[in-house]
């Protein structure tokens, strides 16, 4: 307790001592003495330079092994992923069976609170699925005692809760919460004795036990059981039959599982994945065509948006790339456009007809598709470019998006006529005159500048170089929106590799958690708590409620809130406390299978501290600043009777937490 006690400390002194070197990105200056010039670099600074900006952090040995194939050959293995074998992760993306599901597919595996509510009110049946339908059951359940519960909440609200005298069996909103008479404590009590029951079946039969338990028993066991009871209890079990115990212990909406899943995968595909360019990208275009995951239909929809629109053209060609996101039911339903009708259109004179309620055009899609996704605020449209884009956007909407149906475009909600828009008439055409104005506001000058900047500012500096952004944009024009060769033209520029572009990127949450654990090459066994280390760090996965995506600026990601979690993050992760990831202090200086180098076996403080700069490389790729090596060499000092390797834990959680390892 006591050492515990000291490391957090430790980290709280550090982030005094560092928050203000982070936020003015004077820790960019650090760890970047030796690098001059980009023509006095070396292969190795090279190696380094080129992993930082393009993958989520090096692994141990990466950095040499670039450096002695070159940095171009890397970057151009890169830039073609399907020629990358990812054995690995394919093998641990298995156990998320939902993610490979189309959205009708997901909702009939991993049922929403509509589905639910549906099959509750009885106006849907349960399903034929033997599994499905049991966590239906479960789920069915929790959504009546949700109901109850708010009306129970409702009653006291509005000072209608008198005492009253209820015969025996009468179920109300307070005998069916987790704190009355059915406590934690006993559903807990009552859950370990339910896995004894069912642990004494083979792996391959204990789903069907837990289905033949009736409907509360079997949501107090998926409820009550976690962690390593959890584990041991499914052990053996399929990855579907999984997620459906996980479901009923969430629910009532299943669909959040999904989700889960999809944060998870996220984080496994940053760390493990061997196609780090393309994870990378995948990462920048989500963030640039950005959807909330919660917002309705979005749950269901952002998986295979994800999956099918933006990791496949993330290295192609942007004018694809656009058109397929605003095709998509998840941008579609996020922006609002299948809600649109054009005000003249044959659907309109319907309802006006039948006096049916309020309708007409949206403007959002129309709006952030100029502001944000193509020409830039800077474009040159006004407000009725918005509003004609808007009615030239009619008619693309979603069949049924409650039961997970796809894109389609429906004429009768289609504005006819033709359009006066940007400067120019846009003929009526249906379907295609949406088509043709995002093909043209992707050819515009203004959207190769714009994506240029965005590019640029992701991967070069917070305020990119003009020259640099003015060379992007004219490969850009040139090559009809090649993303690959805007970013050799990146890569090959001058500004790429200046000294003040070097180390001068502050790192996103997800970008500091998943080169954690490349650096010392951890494997995240369970990457679920991850999902919830992000969240606490302000960068939930596919969670930004606004179009416009989470910041590309360090300046938005340091704070002293911002830097207390990296710090505390970085503590129980050298301590082995984050993920499953049995993070190893003495594989950090392993050196050709030496797992324990001389000097750590040591136990004075000298000893350790003589592996300092052996850590420094491993982690950071370079010696620290003066700054972190004083603050690192006066915890040591503090920790007299500490075991070496609680000291070299202390050492690593203060490196991963140090402006130096903050910066990219």
């Amino acid at each position: 307790m006591k050492k515990r006690t000291a490391g957090v400390a430790a980290l709280l002194a550090a982030c005094t001592m560092w928050c203000g070197a982070a936020v003015t990105g004077a820790a960019g200056q650090s760890g970047t003495d030796a690098v001059t010039h980009a023509a006095t670099l070396t292969q190795r600074q090279q190696a380094e330079h080129i992993l930082d900006r393009f993958t989520f952090g090096p692994t141990p040995g990466e950095v040499d092994a670039v450096a002695q194939m070159g940095w171009r050959k890397w970057f151009a293995e890169q830039m073609h992923p399907d020629a990358i074998a990812d054995t690995q992760l394919d093998e641990r993306l298995m156990q998320y069976p939902s993610l490979g599901l189309t959205p009708p597919e997901l909702l009939a595996a991993l049922p929403s609170n509509l589905i639910i509510r549906q099959i509750a009110l009885g106006r849907a049946p349960y399903s034929q699925n033997w599994m499905v339908g049991g966590m239906e059951q479960v789920l069915v359940m929790k959504f009546q005692h949700k109901q109850l519960n708010e009306k129970g909440a409702k009653k006291k609200d509005d000072a209608q809760d008198a005492p009253r005298m209820l015969p025996d069996g009468v179920v109300t909103a307070e005998n069916v919460t987790d704190t009355d008479t059915n406590s934690k404590t006993a559903r807990r009590a009552e859950a370990q004795k339910l896995a004894e029951q069912v642990l004494a079946a083979p792996a391959n039969e204990r789903m069907a036990d837990i289905m033949r338990l009736p409907v509360e028993q079997r949501a107090v066991l998926a409820e009550a059981v976690w962690g390593r009871e959890r584990n041991e209890l499914l052990q053996g079990s399929t990855p579907r039959e999984r997620e459906i115990f996980i479901a009923m212990g969430r629910g009532p909406d299943a669909t959040l599982v999904a989700d889960n899943e999809l944060q998870q995968d996220a984080i496994l595909r940053a760390v493990l994945s061997q196609r780090q360019l393309q994870e990378v990208m995948t990462e920048f275009w989500y963030n640039h065509f950005n959807v909330y995951m919660m917002k309705g239909a979005d749950q269901w929809y952002t998986p295979s948006y994800v999956r099918d629109v933006i990791r496949p053209y993330a290295l192609g060609k942007f004018p694809n790339l656009l058109i397929a996101t605003a095709q998509s039911p998840a941008m579609l339903f996020y922006l609002d456009n299948w809600l649109s009708i054009g005000p003249n259109s044959i659907a309109a004179k319907r309802m006006d007809a039948r006096n049916h309620q309020p309708h007409g055009i949206n403007e959002n899609y129309g709006r952030e598709v100029m502001e944000l996704h193509t020409v830039g605020v800077q474009g040159g449209y006004t407000q009725a470019d918005v509003i004609a884009l808007a009615n030239i956007m009619t008619g693309w909407t979603i069949d049924r998006p409650i039961l997970g149906g796809g894109a389609t475009f429906m004429a009768a909600r289609h504005e006819p006529g033709s359009i006066h828009w940007y400067g120019h008439t846009v003929r009526d055409n249906g379907y295609e005159e949406g088509r043709e104005a995002l093909l043209w506001l992707a050819a515009q000058p203004s959207t190769a500048h714009h994506i240029s900047f965005e590019l640029a500012q992701r991967f070069v500096s917070d305020t990119p170089p003009p020259a640099l952004v003015n060379a992007m944009a004219a490969t850009y024009m040139r090559t009809g929106g090649d993303i690959r060769q805007i970013l050799w033209t990146m890569v090959n520029s001058p500004e790429f590799w200046q000294a003040k572009n070097i180390d001068n990127k502050v790192k996103t949450p997800l970008e500091f958690v998943a080169s954690a654990f490349r650096a010392t090459g951890t494997d995240p066994g369970n990457p679920e708590p991850l999902v919830y280390v992000l969240r606490q760090m302000g960068e939930p996965l596919f969670m930004c409620l606004t179009p416009n995506g989470y910041p590309l600026t360090g300046d938005a990601w340091m704070n002293t809130g911002a830097l207390m979690a990296r710090m505390n993050f970085a503590m129980r992760f050298a301590q082995g406390n984050v993920g499953d990831g049995g993070f190893d202090p003495r594989r950090v200086l392993a050196d050709d299978g030496q797992v324990m180098p001389a000097a750590y076996s040591d136990g004075d403080d000298d000893g350790v501290l003589k592996d300092l700069p052996s850590l420094e490389m491993t982690l950071l790729g370079r010696r620290a600043s003066a700054k972190t090596e004083g603050v690192i060499e006066r915890q040591v000092e503090q920790m007299p009777h500490a075991a070496p390797e609680q000291k070299l834990r202390v050492m690593t959680a203060l490196l991963l937490g140090s402006p130096d390892f903050q910066m990219r």
